[in-house]
């Protein structure tokens, strides 16, 4: 007897470091194949980082259906296993319309918990990460990492003494369990991979010189639209510090210092530019870890990405 259970549905995902040009193609992309893009950036979620997290605009997002985007406040903490629960229900409502999904963005930690399932990773503890907070005020963060490299050497190899995000989540886990993070991430996950077949396709610049330009042009436009503006302004709600979350995104984290009076205009562009080129590093030594991805230089082989558009609109297709 034939099986007669239903294919599983396709998935885009477009990954690639910060300036590649994700955004563009992702929008022609939906466009031709009636898909709707779910962002996969951890700062589009919030509500006023717009021009420094080169939020898609309003013409741009009224062409195409976007989702996850300007989903919380930027005093409010988001983490990836909230984003996993919201982008497989977005996701699954995208694939009930009878669109295509398209998940578009550069944030690898998003992505690996949605597309590789839950952890059972303790839930943050918020009078835990108070303490390690108030600890780091008086002992640096660099005493805190070395506690970590003590407890485990292997997460911390990964993480640098200036991330205080990562370090406080670690400490936070290895404290409040008694267990290395390490060790849980090698837990099996406790939800399954989502039931989706998933295209990958990488932005992947093979001249580092060529994005660190992009890079360049694009925070040279943001300056020009108002972005220190714009960090004024988050700077003037009440609630809004410059170790939440939101305002530890790049660009933002160097507009906070600067306005603090820190560093002169050169400076602070400087150290902006600066910052987003280690998180495109970052990014581009995730993105060789997608074994299983189709790889275009977005300067050098642009026809590549047509022929992969071909490749997706067969596949979609069927």
């Amino acid at each position: 007897m034939a099986d007669l259970a239903p294919a599983r549905p396709w998935v885009i995902a477009l990954m690639g470091p910060t300036a590649s040009g994700k955004t563009a193609l992702a929008i022609d992309w939906a466009q031709r194949l009636g898909g709707e893009i779910v962002s996969v950036d951890s700062a589009l979620v919030y509500r006023g980082l717009d021009i420094g997290s080169a939020k898609p605009d309003a013409v741009e997002r009224a062409d195409v259906p976007h989702h996850l985007i300007d989903i919380r406040d930027p005093e409010q903490a988001y983490s990836a296993g909230e984003f996993a629960v919201d982008a497989r229900a977005t996701v699954e409502a995208v694939l009930a319309r009878g669109r295509l999904p398209l998940l578009v963005g550069g944030t690898g930690l998003y992505f690996r918990a949605l597309l590789g399932g839950l952890s059972a990773m303790p839930a943050s503890d918020p009078a835990l990460r108070a303490q390690l907070e108030a600890e780091a005020a008086i002992r640096g963060w660099t005493a805190l990492h070395e506690e970590l490299a003590q407890a485990d050497p292997e997460v911390a190899a990964r993480i640098r003494p200036t991330d205080p995000q990562r370090i406080t989540r670690a400490l936070e886990v290895l404290r409040g369990s008694g267990r290395p993070i390490s060790a849980w991430q090698r837990d099996p996950p406790l939800s399954p991979r989502p039931p989706w077949r998933v295209l990958k396709l990488v932005l992947a610049p093979a001249d580092r010189a060529l994005l660190h330009a992009r890079i360049e042009a694009r925070f040279d436009r943001m300056l020009a639209q108002g972005f220190l503006d714009e960090v004024a302004r988050l700077r003037a709600r009440p609630g809004l510090h410059p170790d939440l979350p939101a305002m530890r995104a790049v660009g933002y984290r160097q507009g906070w210092r600067h306005l603090d009076g820190l560093t002169d205009a050169a400076g602070f562009r400087a150290e902006a530019i600066a910052a987003t080129r280690q998180l495109g590093k970052r990014q581009l030594t995730w993105l060789r870890g997608e074994l299983d991805a189709f790889r275009v230089d977005p300067v050098a082989e642009p026809r590549r990405a047509g022929r992969l558009l071909a490749l997706a609109t067969g596949l979609y297709a069927h």
